[in-house]
């Protein structure tokens, strides 16, 4: 499938990285209203580069737009792209306003256009060799999952110096106005969401513990930068997720079962080892046995992934899978509707302010079927 990309900027680096790595993508130019930073990343892919967005949209050989625009440009530049009769991948979220995310699927559906939305990490062998593990009931029914997305004092790190393989410096002060939870919770959501089906109701509590991350310059927006959230799912499960940039880093999930704890240290990590701990009974006291059992991930067609940083993940496995359900005439697994149910948990959590909220869901999405090698 022929694809372009709007947005130049950091992130961008991530998805060329590993465009490589599913040769059924074929990227054939990119765009960005900073002409010279797309200039950088056309020249450095070896691609077209579109001076507007009106010349990409136009070209009748691009299938797929992936919108790695600014997340408050989002829903502008999806909708352009559902008009003119392409698909969308996007970056996350969806859109800034629940309402924007819904007609955003709503267009995809009255075209029969598919849309869908980062993350992909459910896509990764972690994700998928710990889903199987609970489908098995490997150690019975689960009671309550703890997943953490604390990435560190970021605002006290070297993040001016920050840049992409390209060149590209890491947009700080966006994602310092966006926020931690719109910008990261999605990796865990997804996950949960996935496992355990739709959320029924949300009840969490977020704060700004750091005013000062700009003390030179003025933040339109100081977003929370401490979230957290219990989860209530249709299926009764229940989970708790923090997500900040205060605490150190911490990309762990916990799932506790009946017989035991299924958990990975590092869901950025797509081959992160997958661990479980059983329950012992002894002179009527339980606890965790101190041995753990390592699970073997599967193994998968794609190649593995050279990204620059911490984290080792596929960006572009998630265009990949919206293009193979566009060529297989199936149900894409990061669906519009999964995708949409993932934005509005997101944006529930974002919005809930120190005061905390409940907030029953509105949305649900079909069963999501996993993937063909992690079986």
């Amino acid at each position: 499938m022929n694809l372009a990309i709007v947005g130049c900027g950091f992130v961008a680096d991530y998805y060329l990285a590993t465009l490589a790595l599913h040769p059924e993508l074929t990227l054939l130019g990119v765009t960005d209203q900073d002409s010279d930073r797309a200039r950088r990343l056309a020249n450095a892919a070896g691609v077209q580069h579109y001076t507007r967005l009106t010349d990409l949209l136009r070209d009748s050989r691009v299938d797929m737009v992936l919108n790695l625009t600014n997340p408050r440009s989002h829903y502008q530049v999806s909708k352009a792209a559902l008009s003119m009769d392409k698909h969308v991948y996007s970056e996350k979220p969806l859109g800034m306003r629940f309402e924007h995310a819904e007609e955003l699927v709503a267009l995809a559906e009255a075209r029969q256009l598919l849309i869908s939305s980062a993350p992909c990490s459910l896509l990764s062998e972690t994700a998928q060799t710990i889903w199987k593990l609970l489908r098995e009931k490997t150690l019975g029914q689960v009671r309550v999952v703890y997943a953490e997305m604390d990435d560190g004092m970021v605002f006290r790190m070297p993040y001016r110096k920050w840049t992409s393989v390209s060149g590209t410096p890491w947009p700080y002060k966006d994602e310092f106005e966006i926020g931690c939870t719109l910008e990261h919770a999605g990796y865990c959501l997804s996950w949960l969401a996935a496992w355990f089906g739709p959320a029924k109701t949300i009840t969490s509590f977020t704060s700004v513990q750091a005013p000062d991350k700009l003390p030179d310059e003025t933040l339109n927006t100081n977003a929370p930068d401490f979230s957290v959230a219990c989860i209530q799912f249709h299926s009764g499960v229940v989970a708790r997720l923090t997500c900040g940039i205060l605490a150190p880093h911490d990309h762990s999930i916990r799932i506790v079962c009946d017989e035991g704890i299924l958990c990975t240290e590092d869901s950025w990590d797509y081959r992160s080892p997958v661990y479980s701990r059983r329950m012992i009974t002894l002179r009527r006291r339980t606890f965790l046995n101190p041995l753990r059992k390592k699970y073997r991930l599967p193994r998968t067609p794609y190649g593995k992934a050279k990204t620059k940083g911490a984290q080792s993940m596929d960006f572009a496995r998630g265009p990949a899978e919206l293009a193979d359900a566009v060529r297989r005439n199936r149900p894409c697994r990061l669906s519009a509707r999964f995708s949409l149910h993932v934005n509005e948990m997101a944006l529930a959590i974002h919005w809930a302010c120190e005061q905390g909220a409940t907030y029953r869901m509105r949305t649900t999405f079909d069963a999501i079927q996993p993937m063909p090698w992690s079986e």
